[in-house]
């Protein structure tokens, strides 16, 4: 029996993993052919004076494997679990894995510099509706019914009738919020309106379909077009420097008298290159118009032109953003290509 006790524990000892303490087990232990077994059952072909003696070592032999297969498996498993701490513990004082991270789209990130601009010049934000009534978007800023800008080529009509015709569009400007602004508001005003435009026409290295504006307006008593000129120069020396070539040259809009479009040199070709597709080979590119408002608006509003005077401009953004970053095509900016947007 002391024979076979030293034998078993030293092979449990040599059991190094689950499977060979299994393996033990079965040898050992096991109900079919065991070892032990086999011995507590070869009892009554012992003689019959040596059967309880004999008996009582055999289960003693069985009890004290079993403890100790016990210890051997508790043993196993806190060597497992120390292991495991050790290998697979998680280190807190090592770096976190970076998360990379967006960023505004360009377009916008010029959008709020230009709100930035004007609001450091007492200007404040005022933002109106995209879908919009055509007596806000046309009638209100003197564009009468013949106009072309209201023939289905130029404005994206809502498909909905009011009075039998089509009366709700997307907005193809900001203005329309000079004429809710001045419904609300007494002078003096002075607000910027950012917001979507979107216009039914075609694409090419300067125009989109859908375009991104600053409206601004004024009004107050004694503004006059050096105001205005004074502002919109303040407002291209914050964003492009001291440095960039402005111009003013007289345009028609229905809404100002008189009217201007500003233009600043163009960044590709300096004027130099006839077949430029930025300036079209005039060495300017034109970022807004403006004037002072017709004072055919200003009575409308029940302020009275004898007494109030205003100027309003509409900003192209993506147009000021081509001009900050020097790209040469418009329609990269909605491209959604990320080798593009990641540049800025």
């Amino acid at each position: 029996m002391d024979e076979l006790r030293e034998e078993a524990l030293s092979a449990l000892r040599d059991a190094s993993d689950a499977d060979a303490i299994e393996r033990w087990r079965v040898e050992w232990l096991g109900r079919a052919d065991g070892r032990v077994t086999s011995l507590l059952r070869s009892v009554r072909e012992q003689p019959q004076e040596q059967r309880a003696s004999f008996g009582a070592n055999a289960n003693a032999l069985k009890q004290s494997l079993e403890s100790a297969l016990a210890a051997r498996q508790e043993e196993l498993r806190r060597v497992q679990l120390e292991a495991l701490t050790t290998t697979s513990a998680l280190d807190v004082t090592l770096p976190g894995r970076p998360q990379e991270l967006g960023r505004l789209h360009p377009v916008t990130q010029t959008l709020r510099d230009c709100i930035r601009a004007f609001e450091e010049m007492g200007f404040r934000v005022a933002e109106g509706p995209e879908v919009e009534w055509e007596k806000y978007n046309f009638d209100g800023v003197r564009i009468p019914q013949d106009h072309p800008a209201r023939d289905m080529w130029d404005t994206i009509w809502v498909d909905k009738l009011v009075d039998g015709r089509r009366q709700m569009l997307l907005r193809t400007h900001t203005s329309p919020n000079q004429v809710r602004v001045m419904e609300r508001m007494e002078p003096p005003i002075r607000v910027i309106v950012p917001g979507k435009c979107y216009r039914q026409e075609a694409t090419d290295a300067t125009h989109e379909w859908m375009l991104t504006q600053i409206e601004g307006l004024a009004v107050d008593e004694g503004i006059r077009m050096s105001d205005l000129k004074g502002v919109l120069y303040e407002f291209a020396r914050k964003l492009f420097g001291a440095d960039r070539k402005i111009i003013f040259h007289h345009s028609y809009f229905p809404f100002v008298e008189p009217g201007v479009e500003m233009a600043l040199d163009c960044f590709i070709c300096r004027g130099s290159d006839p077949s430029c597709a930025t300036c079209h080979g005039t060495g300017w590119i034109e970022i807004l118009g403006a004037g002072m408002v017709h004072p055919e608006i200003i009575d409308n509003a029940g302020y009275g032109s004898d007494r109030y005077t205003g100027f309003a401009f509409g900003i192209g953004i993506e147009r000021v953003a081509l001009l900050r970053w020097g790209i040469e095509d418009i329609r990269h900016f909605y491209a959604n290509d990320l080798r593009f947007l990641s540049q800025f």
